[in-house]
């Protein structure tokens, strides 16, 4: 049930105001990839994708072009990443898997904007200012992905603390 609200969480956050790339989306597929049902990971691809095609036509009114499906690409790449940390999911690999989504979007997108889009030139050198450009939403997004990812992994671990606090003060107030 997490890993859905957490999408959800992820989906509505997108239209509120919040520091550019600053969002929880990376966050919260692998957050579900790892923790929701493997049969079900195109419901998360499905609602992200639909929240890109609404904010980018009906929100900031840009025409549709196929830099998108790049990026429905990496958030199917976010979910399996998801999927490895089933099994092993120290904290290291999760915020490894979270610095790994972030720098790959970075890598991915910009390149996208460069070769989808005419704001920079198609060499090489329009490659690197298309990179340099992007270096302040990388900042903001390694800094979203670290801090979603670190709340959303351990909030079933806070979850189970206080559960079993409370158990154990009800049998401790049940045995007297």
């Amino acid at each position: 049930m997490l890993a859905y609200t957490f999408i959800l969480f992820a989906f509505v956050f997108r239209f509120l105001p919040h520091p550019m790339a600053f969002t929880p989306v990376g966050a919260a597929l692998l957050f579900f990839g790892a923790r929701g049902p493997r049969r079900q990971l195109w419901i998360p691809l499905a609602l992200l994708a639909a929240s890109d095609v609404i904010l980018t036509t009906m929100i900031y009114r840009y025409p549709f072009s196929w830099d998108h499906f790049v990026t429905w690409a990496w958030y199917a790449g976010m979910l399996g990443l998801g999927t490895t940390l089933k099994r092993n999911a120290g904290v290291l690999r999760i915020l490894g898997s979270a610095l790994v989504g972030s720098v790959s979007f970075f890598l991915v997108s910009n390149f996208a904007v460069w070769a989808a889009w005419n704001m920079y030139p198609r060499t090489f050198a329009g490659l690197l200012t298309c990179y340099e450009a992007g270096v302040p939403f990388f900042r903001h997004g390694v800094a979203g992905d670290l801090l979603f990812t670190a709340a959303m992994f351990a909030t079933p671990v806070v979850v189970q603390v206080i559960a079993e606090r409370r158990h154990k003060s009800s049998d401790h107030i049940a045995a007297a």
